[in-house]
């Protein structure tokens, strides 16, 4: 940050504030405190039948590569009502959302990714304006060496052996940067 966005002054510091624990930006002129927080990516697990939706992104990050339909939660949106606008706009598909299935700190990137179970009743999908192809992928089919992210596979691995179990436990795991080992749940 170099200006206030409260004040309009460049002279932020950079440190921990009085009555604070950890350093953040804050503006001596005003006593505005900058507050950064983590955002939050929200999805849904769309079946039909024994399938499952994925998207082939059209926009970096990891473009060319499969995705569960996700990206930022809105303000004013419950993260279902995100999850299911996310599907739409990815994938126009209507899904239906279920439980919260999988959610994944990383705290590396100030991310946490939460996945919710969703149904997809009339199986129809469609080419969003941030994909560049939609598919239903039975098991077999999933092109995991092509898969965008770790919390995409992991999810996906989860949901298929959970499935087989008709047992839908909700995951949570924390994803370290390369070189470092994650925490399991």
């Amino acid at each position: 940050m170099k200006f206030c966005s409260h004040c309009g002054s460049d002279a932020l510091r950079y440190d921990i504030p009085e009555g604070d624990n950890r350093p953040r930006y804050w503006c001596p002129n005003c006593a505005t405190i900058h507050y950064q927080n983590p955002k939050i990516i929200v999805g849904a697990v769309p079946v039909w039948g024994d399938k499952v939706l994925l998207c082939k992104r059209a926009i970096e990050p990891r473009k060319g590569y499969w995705t569960l339909p996700a990206g930022f939660m809105e303000n004013g949106e419950t993260m279902q009502e995100g999850a299911a606008r996310e599907t739409w706009e990815e994938a126009c598909a209507t899904v239906e959302i279920g439980d919260l299935y999988s959610m994944f700190n990383l705290p590396h990137i100030y991310q946490v990714y939460v996945f919710f179970l969703g149904k997809v009743p009339d199986g129809k999908c469609g080419v969003g304006e941030e994909s560049s192809d939609t598919q239903w992928f039975s098991e077999d089919e999933i092109p995991w060496d092509e898969l965008a992210f770790p919390t995409v596979s992991r999810t996906l691995k989860y949901f298929l052996a959970d499935r087989k179990e008709d047992r839908f436990p909700v995951r949570v795991q924390d994803i370290a940067p390369l070189g470092r080992k994650p925490k399991e749940d």
